[in-house]
């Protein structure tokens, strides 16, 4: 039962949700969340940090940056993630953060390639 009020306690925060959602998609470091999210840096840290404590996301550093990704263990929380990401049409911020997922990720080949 632990288990499943945790996974809720996580899901009760939007910033949580949002991230959650993204790292669903794909690896991502903080600078890439920040972008997205619109939020600073220390909150984006704060969110990965409980939810990396609480077995829900891993990090791996890569030479200066460490990237995040969602621990897919839980069959319960990617079932519900899938679902959220899945009508992420029904949710405005969702969708939007989607959107500038795509953009940072266009960017970032962008710049891979010209540099």
């Amino acid at each position: 039962m632990e288990k499943l009020l945790n996974i809720f306690k996580v899901l009760s925060d939007e910033t949580r949700i949002r991230i959650l959602a993204l790292l669903y998609y794909k690896k991502l470091c903080v600078c890439e969340l920040t972008g997205v999210l619109g939020e600073s840096q220390p909150k984006i840290s704060k969110h990965l940090a409980k939810l990396r404590d609480m077995g829900f996301v891993r990090d791996e550093r890569q030479e200066q940056f460490i990237f995040y990704d969602l621990n897919r263990d839980s069959k319960l929380l990617n079932t519900i993630l899938q679902d959220i990401v899945e009508n992420a049409e029904e949710f405005p911020v969702l969708k939007k953060d989607l959107a500038q997922l795509e953009g940072v990720e266009r960017f970032l080949e962008t710049c891979k390639n010209n540099c």
